[in-house]
């Protein structure tokens, strides 16, 4: 069984990280973070910076890669971890159906009422999309 966790620097994400290493412990674990590359996040200079912004994103994970890696190794297991640029919700659709993953973890933001309506969340669209069944952990 291969398990993607898609990881991103919040508390949920952590959570879905600390679920499947406990629950899927005897699986091949890739724990993905996907670096959006929408330059309107990073303020109006962030559109002539952009190969700066990826890179520093791209570097900043590498701490909560470490993390990760602690978290597992705490359960006896090992993970690999991959960086990619793009929609996260896409992203995390298109690694699960070309990596042949059996399963996604994915930790909920917890957004209710009308901003989950208007804006959605990365966790509800890899569930509508997903070729694959997932788990959401608050």
């Amino acid at each position: 069984m291969h398990v993607l966790v898609p990881l991103d620097n919040s508390d949920p994400a952590q959570e879905a990280l600390e679920h499947a290493v406990r629950e899927y412990s005897d699986a091949e674990i890739t724990v993905l973070h996907v670096v959006n590359p929408n330059v309107s996040m990073y303020g109006e200079g962030g559109v002539y910076a952009y190969d700066s912004v990826i890179k520093s994103r791209r570097e900043a994970i590498q701490s909560q890669f470490d993390k990760a890696r602690e978290a597992a190794a705490a359960h006896d297991v090992s993970i690999s971890t991959k960086t990619v640029v793009g929609n996260p919700s896409r992203e995390i659709v298109a690694y699960a159906d070309e990596h042949d993953i059996d399963h996604i973890v994915i930790g909920s933001r917890g957004r209710d009422g009308a901003r989950r309506v208007l804006l959605g969340s990365v966790a509800e669209r890899v569930v509508r999309r997903a070729p694959v069944p997932v788990t959401i952990v608050r």
